[in-house]
């Protein structure tokens, strides 16, 4: 049995939902981003006490088809951008169709319905989140930051994160405050 969880984002997120599930437990089979997976079905009583625990850290279980689609693609990319090193063979809408094994079309047409911004909007402010965040280390030239994100050149690197943040990657990394943004609030 697969359950969906909304907002799981980082490798904490996984363990403290592993960590509520084996609280009740419940042991699961194996835990990934917005997706966990158990040997058998679960009673009414756990599913109750399991959402109460959950919701109190920030995380729901989703029930609703298009949303856990909207979840996992919302997952997919955060895997991606955050968790991979960004190695693109194909374009995100082949990888998208490819492991949710739906049609990019209804991918977008899902994502922008109940989002109100498109699949490629929300892959740009995760890039530049994750932009930010190299920025902070101050261990990678912009260059090379570009080239790890998969960005033609430091120029449309530059020009994405101006559009996106109101300054330039350069002005980003003058400002004390290096102000990111959670990855579950973009």
């Amino acid at each position: 049995m697969e359950v969906y969880i909304k907002n799981m984002v980082c490798d904490r997120c996984i363990m403290a939902v592993k960590s509520e599930f084996e609280k009740i437990g419940i042991h699961p089979i194996a835990i990934e981003l917005g997706k966990v997976e158990l040997a058998e079905d679960w009673n009414e009583n756990d599913k109750v006490l399991l959402e109460k625990e959950l919701n109190q850290l920030g995380f729901e279980i989703i029930i609703d088809k298009a949303r856990i689609i909207i979840e996992t693609v919302k997952s997919q990319i955060i895997t991606l951008v955050h968790h991979r090193d960004l190695d693109l063979k194909i374009n995100l809408s082949s990888y998208l169709s490819q492991k949710l094994s739906l049609d990019y079309n209804t991918l977008s047409s899902l994502f922008s319905e109940a989002e109100k911004e498109t699949i490629e909007h929300f892959f740009i402010k995760q890039k530049i989140e994750k932009v930010k965040e190299l920025l902070s280390y101050k261990e990678l030239s912009l260059s090379e930051i570009a080239y790890k994100m998969n960005y033609s050149d430091v120029a449309h690197l530059s020009n994405q994160f101006k559009k996106t943040t109101g300054m330039t990657p350069t002005k980003f990394k003058l400002i004390n405050k290096n102000k990111r943004t959670q990855i579950d609030h973009l």
